[in-house]
């Protein structure tokens, strides 16, 4: 589920639920270019699902941010070692409690209007009002955060709703839409013409096939010291909506694509023909149970034995074709603020006769959802984890989803009884609207979770500024998992390959200014 951005389908949630940061790389590279730079290319990528929504305050899904990378731009970006860098904003400081954000001058909107203090503030407060229910209340900006413009001076201060230990970093990295969009949402649905401060604007949406953007000429101010007049920089980009894996590889060996992620097994082929690439781990194994309304998930007794049945490592390595690691934690994307283990030892291990003994006489049935655009190998995955629970005699429904389908069962009321769909995160905040708070349609809490110990770990880690809280986020990571509330097991190591171009990433997506283009390869 990630729900943020990355070029891998996760909710931050969804399909992957995902919260990114901007800026900075990621990962590792291999493959050398050849050829020289060239000016004047498209740089064309594959995800696997539509994106939905592009609305940047109504969607926390990783494909739409993905998008909207290229379409709006944040106060600040994060290097690849954490640390805050210029984006839209020049100067900020920061507490739990309050913010000031400096804008640079001379950023525009790609209306060619000036972007102003008082439509940044607008972003914040549009998301921080409850009644607008944007996902990224609690994720980015806490519920009841307020923001004042100075137009003259350009400045923002923002008086955050409750306590953010990563205020910096989570509000610094919302993306900011210009006024005429903030007026018009159901412009900003379908690209925002006119109402973006990213490098590209949206030329053409065809859902489910392919969206074009095209690169804005006055685009100068990029992560840190970004220069426009650099070689190589893409004319175009065409993001096209390709469902199977093989077909994406196919392409990019063809030279139709520029770039794909491969969660599956089609890395391996790829790999061996020397492509350039940039890899993510991402969370792609995570089982989160319903626990509202009396469904089967809301005992704990019964989440634990469905789990105790499971091989979760044998699982692990069918859903990341044997490339992914056993989970650290719900923390995976870099740059990361805490490092630990807080799944080390928590997860109950392996023992079908006890999973039996404890749903003896219990009739269950449940609805286990998972997201194709993860890939072939989700498919593989549910049907053993089907296998395994109807060996206990368990009647499950497997029901496929694209990363649509999968905001709207999450956050929408949908039927479902367990979900496949991973979180991605990289600030332990950012957990926490998902895992505690109100639930759908009020909030993000789309298990129902409510745990006690959780919710007083993160009150006390909340008042610590950046990573002065650590030792409390991960101990409240923890009473999550022990309690099987959230059920991370493993992560893809997952390839972002490239053909014709080079790009660098962040928080498991493309930075729109790092790509460059090749004449040849």
């Amino acid at each position: 589920m990630r729900r943020y951005g990355s070029v891998l389908p996760v909710l931050a949630v969804a399909t992957t639920l995902v919260a990114t940061g901007c800026g900075g790389t990621s990962g590792t590279s291999t493959g050398t270019g050849k050829g020289e730079l060239a000016d004047g290319k498209t740089f064309t990528m594959a995800y696997g699902s539509d994106p939905g929504t592009l609305d940047p305050g109504k969607t926390v899904m990783s494909i739409a941010i993905g998008i909207n990378r290229y379409l709006y731009d944040p106060l600040i970006h994060l290097d690849a070692k954490g640390k805050p860098v210029a984006g839209i904003a020049q100067k900020w400081e920061a507490t739990t409690k309050e913010a000031t954000f400096t804008l640079r001058p001379g950023v525009k909107c790609s209306d060619g209007s000036p972007l102003t203090a008082t439509d940044v503030a607008a972003n914040i407060n549009y998301i921080g009002d409850p009644k607008n229910k944007s996902p990224l209340a609690g994720v980015r900006i806490q519920p009841g955060t307020t923001a004042k413009a100075d137009d003259a001076k350009r400045t923002v201060t923002l008086t955050s709703g409750a306590p953010d230990a990563f205020l910096l970093r989570n509000a610094g990295s919302v993306p900011i839409a210009c006024g005429a969009g903030l007026k018009d949402r159901k412009a900003l649905a379908k690209g925002g013409k006119g109402s973006g401060t990213g490098m590209f604007t949206m030329s053409e949406a065809v859902t489910g096939d392919h969206y074009t953007l095209t690169r804005r000429k006055d685009y100068a101010w990029g992560p840190g010291s970004y220069k426009k007049d650099q070689k190589g920089l893409p004319e175009k980009v065409t993001v096209r909506i390709v469902s199977n894996e093989t077909t994406s590889a196919n392409l990019l060996l063809s030279g139709e694509l520029n770039a794909a992620a491969m969660v599956g097994p089609e890395q391996k082929r790829l790999a061996a023909k020397k492509l350039f690439h940039r890899d993510v781990e991402a969370p792609v194994g995570e089982l989160f149970f319903n626990q509202n309304g009396g469904r089967p998930g809301a005992d704990e007794k019964v989440r634990r034995a469905l789990v105790q049945s499971l091989d979760l490592s044998g699982l692990g390595k069918v859903l990341t074709g044997g490339t992914g690691k056993p989970s650290r934690g719900m923390v995976t994307l870099d740059p990361m603020p805490c490092e630990g283990k807080p799944v080390a030892g928590l997860l109950p291990q392996r023992d079908e006769a006890a999973a039996k003994s404890a749903l003896r006489g219990k009739k269950l049935k449940v609805t286990l959802i998972y997201g194709t655009q993860l890939g072939p190998t989700m498919a593989a995955g549910a049907e053993l984890v089907q296998k395994t629970w109807k060996s206990l005699g368990v009647d499950v429904k497997l029901k496929p989803v694209d990363s649509p389908a999968l905001n709207n069962a999450l956050f929408g009321g949908g039927d479902w009884d367990v979900t496949m769909g991973p979180v991605g995160v990289n600030a332990p905040t950012q957990l926490v609207p998902f895992m505690s708070g109100p639930k759908p349609p009020k909030g993000v809490n789309f298990a129902g979770v409510d745990n006690a110990e959780y919710q007083g770990l993160v009150k006390e880690a909340s008042g610590k500024v950046d990573t002065a809280g650590c030792p409390q986020w991960q101990q409240a990571e923890a009473a999550l998992i022990k309690r099987l509330d959230a059920v991370p097991f493993y992560n893809s190591i997952a390839p972002v390959f490239g053909q014709g171009a080079r790009f660098e990433l962040s928080d498991g997506a493309i930075l729109p200014s790092s790509i460059r283009m090749y004449a040849a390869e």
